[in-house]
């Protein structure tokens, strides 16, 4: 593990890059003439005392934008950003995607970047910029670990698909009487011989609905019993996940070369075969093709900004616990931009992947594209698998390498997901070993997970996937928002990237993170909310009053987090009166800031420069400096 042993050369580098030539306002002499040794700061001197306690640091900065990639670059562009364009009309949904990634997904995760690598700070951590809003990151943690707990689930789901591609015959090419209906086709046979209606179901769809999930159609007698295949898969996912996490970034980053690229490699080869497919051009065409009276839908616009929080990763946390673990001045706004570019690629690669198989589909059958497979995690497990189905040569050595792609996409991002939720309690344990801590979050994820793997486990993994993976997101990131550009507030944020990388920011990411997101993110979810409808099973029924409860239930714990941890935030203050510990609750505490003591001096009195324009007043740490 490489240490912050350079932090004396970063100390020079701060004389030399930045000799405060910002022109707003100040006296250059007066943080150039600052003693480094002067320690009448009581937090930089606290800090001083603690330092030795390194944090650890990636052992170099590709790992660190590989393990980004693999987080953000995962089942989310394979699995979920098809199927829901499928949902929402193909490319009427591309064109809202698009614009809300620009506005929307890359201006936040440059600032959750921003905000980890400049304090060294876990997704908790970070708010000791604004002490009350901590619940907001206690509410992504919870988010977090929602969506963590059915990631593996699909993880599990393609390891049991990757053991059966090893059969002689693919097993969902045929219709097994053991398990097959009489609407039943085999997806490598001759099609003319059948005669296909709208009751016909092809194998591949029935083996993994009954074989595979076992799935019932609703949820009146229950969710049923764990599958006990799909319960060792399941368990074998955490294991993989515990042995990535267990030594922290130094094992998961040496992983992130294998997971971040070997994808690409396969999805390509799809892409390739998918397209000589007959009626391929199709829905390649339904895919780009926009629907303008279905862009105009709110509905359309909510699923966008949803799939940009899952795809990228924004809002749960694990981005801004990356980027703590980088040196101080390392050059985030070309990694964040890197991992913006794959994400948008990798997302449009398969969509077109996807819906060219789904054209051949509709072809074969003679139906419209709309109608040829269900939604959801079906189009993983029914649509690719038939895909591959209809390769001519060795399609079992196709399937291993598909299914070892989706392992090595969901691994990739459960690590980061779960690591952020590690991160959190080894940074409040710190005498707790980091290899308990991780074995702890595995073993109550994967008794949790169980759930999914029960006969009505998909309605489950729905449910929560509204509640925990959208609806609590939309919430943490408005407060985030407000939280940094209003609170700590937007000149102060952008003077910090100007100490931390040397360059200043332009309108497009002071006008997207003060205004456009918080306004565009209220204003969709307040919609979204008043034409809510209750999720449907399968047989079209409402969930049973008991499910939707469960998550309602979910969502209120999380946003819960807000005022819980603000009322006890504002309690702990130094104050005579509640509005005293109140207003104290708004102001940085004295431990934010850069963690190396060196920096944070330097740092202090860079500030000390200027007139903080805020209405809340300067923190105590400014308060003895008079801009000129």
């Amino acid at each position: 593990m490489s240490t912050r042993s350079s932090r004396l050369s970063e100390k020079g580098a701060v004389y030399l890059n930045y000799g405060f030539d910002d022109t707003s306002s100040g006296d250059s002499k007066c943080a150039k003439e600052t003693s480094v040794a002067d320690n009448s700061n009581p937090s930089v001197a606290i800090q001083a005392e603690t330092y030795d306690q390194q944090r650890e640091n990636w052992d170099s900065p590709v790992e660190f934008l590989l393990s980004c990639i693999s987080m953000s670059v995962g089942l989310g562009n394979i699995w979920r950003f098809p199927f829901v364009a499928y949902e929402n009309g193909g490319g009427a949904f591309l064109v809202p995607y698009l614009i809300v990634l620009a506005f929307i997904g890359r201006p936040l995760y440059f600032l959750e970047m921003v905000l980890g690598q400049f304090s060294s700070s876990g997704s908790v951590k970070i708010w000791d910029c604004v002490p009350i809003a901590k619940g907001i990151g206690y509410g992504q943690a919870l988010a977090t670990w929602c969506v963590v707990t059915y990631y593996c689930v699909l993880m599990a789901l393609s390891f049991f698909y990757l053991f059966a591609s090893f059969q002689a015959v693919l097993p969902w090419t045929e219709c097994d009487p053991e398990w097959a209906t009489e609407n039943c086709y085999s997806t490598t046979a001759n099609l003319s011989v059948y005669n296909l209606t709208n009751e016909s179901v092809s194998s591949a769809e029935e083996y993994f609905k009954i074989y595979v999930l076992k799935k019932i159609p609703n949820m009146d007698s229950g969710i049923g019993v764990p599958d006990w295949r799909l319960t060792l898969c399941l368990l074998l996912c955490w294991i993989l996940v515990f042995a990535m996490l267990a030594k922290g970034v130094s094992s998961s980053g040496k992983v992130a070369y294998f997971t971040a690229l070997f994808p690409y490699v396969v999805l390509i080869t799809l892409l390739i075969r998918g397209c000589t497919l007959p009626g391929a051009g199709d829905g390649i065409l339904y895919f780009i093709t926009p629907d303008w009276e279905k862009v105009l839908t709110p509905d359309v616009w909510y699923a966008a900004v949803t799939q940009c929080f899952f795809s990228l990763s924004v809002g749960f946390g694990p981005i801004s616990t990356f980027s703590s673990y980088n040196p101080f001045r390392h050059p985030i706004y070309r990694d964040s931009t890197i991992v913006s570019l794959a994400d948008t690629f990798t997302s449009i690669l398969a969509g077109v992947t996807i819906f060219a198989i789904l054209g051949n589909l509709s072809y074969e059958t003679n139906q419209p594209i709309e109608n040829v497979v269900e939604g959801g995690t079906g189009l993983a497990f029914i649509s690719y698998p038939e895909a591959i189905s209809k390769f001519d040569s060795v399609p079992q050595l196709f399937a291993v390498l598909f299914f070892l792609m989706l392992i090595t996409l969901a691994i990739g991002s459960a690590s980061g997901l779960a690591g952020c939720i590690i991160t959190i309690l080894s940074d409040d344990l710190l005498q707790i070993p980091r290899w308990i801590i991780t074995a702890v979050v595995c073993a109550a994820s994967f008794l949790i997970g169980l759930v999914y793997v029960t006969p009505g486990g998909q309605y489950i993994l729905d449910l929560v996937d509204y509640f925990g993976g959208g609806f609590i997101i939309y919430v943490m990131v408005i407060a985030e928002t407000i939280a940094v550009c209003w609170f700590y507030g937007l000149e102060q944020i952008v003077k910090d990237i100007r100490f931390m990388l040397s360059f200043g920011l332009g309108i497009y990411w002071k006008l997207t993170w003060c205004i456009f997101i918080p306004i565009a993110l209220a204003v969709i979810f307040i919609y979204a909310m008043v034409v809510y409808e209750p999720l449907k099973t399968d047989d079209g029924e409402p969930y049973p009053p008991s499910a939707n409860a469960a998550g309602w239930l979910v969502a209120a714990i999380a946003i819960l987090q807000l005022p819980i941890w603000a009322a006890y935030v504002i309690h702990k203050q130094k104050g005579t009166t509640w509005f005293l510990r109140f207003k104290a609750s708004l102001l940085p505490a004295e431990e934010w800031g850069p963690k190396d003591p060196e920096t944070k001096r330097l740092w202090l009195d860079y500030n000390k420069q200027f007139v903080r324009f805020s209405w809340i007043p300067n923190p105590k740490w400014l308060s003895n400096c008079k801009s000129r």
